[in-house]
């Protein structure tokens, strides 16, 4: 990764991170086809939910058979974070068109405002939309097509869990953070450390008295506020 933002660094800088695109999407394709979810369905699910962790849950409370709304209410608790990322991208693109804002926000993910987060680090604090665009709309295409192929794929495997696909997702999200701890040089490493501290105690105690997706938000949230107390 260098300081360019163009297009094509956008493309080249996403390549890496592609690769837990394609392991965590062939595991959900997998598990989507054991859950009796088709073809099809597994990649209008791709196309429209677009969001490895809330795809694992649907496909789960579609093979339990919850109702619509408990469904739509997860995804968007689950999801939620991203209103978070996509507010702190924003400040790096107030000089852009309403519609390149909306389309950024749309498709970041995780890997993608992590990688955003990094590219900081060589780009002295700047972002253009052309490079976002490039990296969101690559892992998007590839997303797409990784969960297409775990799909069929997973006509071939009866019991995906004895393969440990089910942690696919959980390892890549070590994988981000392991990255950004080592790589986000603006922050020292004891104070990230604390700040990630900090939102497991909160969570393990807010989990107590509320559902896992919403204790999520809220930690992550007291995670925000004292990461900006200690910060200053």
């Amino acid at each position: 990764m260098n300081s360019e933002l163009t297009f094509k660094a956008g493309v080249k800088d996403v390549v890496p991170t592609l690769f837990g695109y394609i392991g965590v999407g062939i595991a959900f394709g997998i598990i989507g086809h054991t859950s009796h979810l088709s073809i099809l369905m597994i990649a209008f699910m791709s196309f429209w939910v677009y969001a490895g962790s809330a795809q694992f849950i649907i496909a789960n409370m579609i093979l339990v058979h919850d109702p619509i709304s408990a469904i739509a209410i997860s995804t968007f608790l689950v999801n939620s974070r991203m209103i978070l990322m996509a507010t702190t991208l924003a400040q790096y693109f107030r000089k852009d068109s309403i519609l390149n804002n909306i389309g950024i926000g749309i498709l970041t993910t995780d890997e993608t405002f992590a990688l955003a987060m990094n590219k900081l680090n060589r780009t002295k604090q700047h972002l253009t939309a052309r490079w976002q665009h490039a990296a969101n709309l690559l892992a998007y295409l590839i997303w797409i097509l990784a969960t297409i192929v775990g799909a069929w794929i997973g006509s071939l495997i009866s019991s995906p869990e004895k393969f440990g696909l089910d942690f696919a997702l959980v390892a890549m999200f070590i994988g981000l953070v392991y990255l950004q701890l080592i790589t986000d040089k603006t922050k020292g490493f004891r104070t990230q450390l604390l700040v990630m501290l900090f939102v497991v105690i909160c969570l393990y105690f807010s989990m107590a008295v509320m559902s896992a997706n919403i204790a999520v938000l809220f930690s992550t949230i007291l995670g925000c506020a004292f990461g900006m107390v200690i910060d200053k």
